[in-house]
């Protein structure tokens, strides 16, 4: 039952991210104005900046999930842990390749070794590690409980990355939302990156369940074989 609601929850879902990404696209590409200084590769910005959000998201949604494994050794706590990570890492390969694109004609490079740039890979490297740990430890509790602990101490550097740009003078542009004195944006682009938002958020909501159902699948298909006396075959 529970399988079956998770399963029509990640439809629903499905559903509503194609919706968002339509109208996101369409606020990017038709609705808000092309910037003054950058011209159309500014636009990149409105899916650098909700990828590198969503990544925090759904790299805190590990750390608790991890955290509350590790106090309840609940096997559904392991199972979003993995999958918000794996979605993690995906979002956060996405800022690291819109972020050369963008700055190669901005600033003439691929890439520096900037304080937001240089934390930002070394997160994408710690939570690449944690994956390669669950690939290759055989399954048990003792996977589980060294990637927890990775999961949680991973996210440590998080807010290193969000708050680098504050705390040191970097290349990296300084924030326009909640920067202080003179950040912010011009109306359509505060529309249109709110609308990015929601899509990406979206996305990130439709392939966390998704990832979850799948998972949950191959807990039966292992219990199935189990109760068969015959050993279940290896996970890819």
């Amino acid at each position: 039952m529970r399988l079956e609601r998770l399963h029509t929850a990640a439809n629903v879902a499905t559903a509503i991210a194609w919706g968002a990404i339509v109208w996101a696209l369409y606020m990017v590409f038709h609705f808000v104005p092309m910037e003054r200084t950058m011209g159309n590769v500014q636009r990149i910005f409105y899916f650098h900046v909700p990828s590198a959000m969503v990544s925090f998201l759904a790299f805190f949604i590990c750390f608790l999930a991890s955290l509350a494994y590790l106090f309840t050794r609940r096997r559904g706590l392991d199972i979003a842990a993995q999958a918000s990570a794996e979605i993690g890492v995906v979002f956060c390969s996405v800022v690291l390749i819109t972020g050369p694109i963008w700055a190669k004609p901005i600033w003439g490079i691929w890439w520096t070794w900037d304080a937001r740039l240089t934390t930002t890979l070394v997160l994408w490297l710690i939570y690449v590690a944690y994956l390669m740990l669950r690939a290759y430890l055989p399954e048990g509790s003792r996977k589980a409980n060294l990637a927890a602990v990775v999961g949680i101490l991973g996210f440590l550097d998080v807010p290193v990355v969000y708050m680098s740009i504050r705390w040191w003078r970097t290349q990296h542009p300084a924030p326009v939302i909640m920067g202080g004195k003179g950040s912010g944006l011009a109306p359509p682009m505060s529309q249109t990156l709110r609308v990015c938002m929601i899509a990406m958020l979206c996305l990130f909501i439709a392939l966390l369940l998704r990832r979850i159902v799948v998972e949950l699948l191959q807990d039966e298909v292992d219990h199935l074989y189990r109760e068969a006396d015959v050993a279940p075959p290896e996970r890819g």
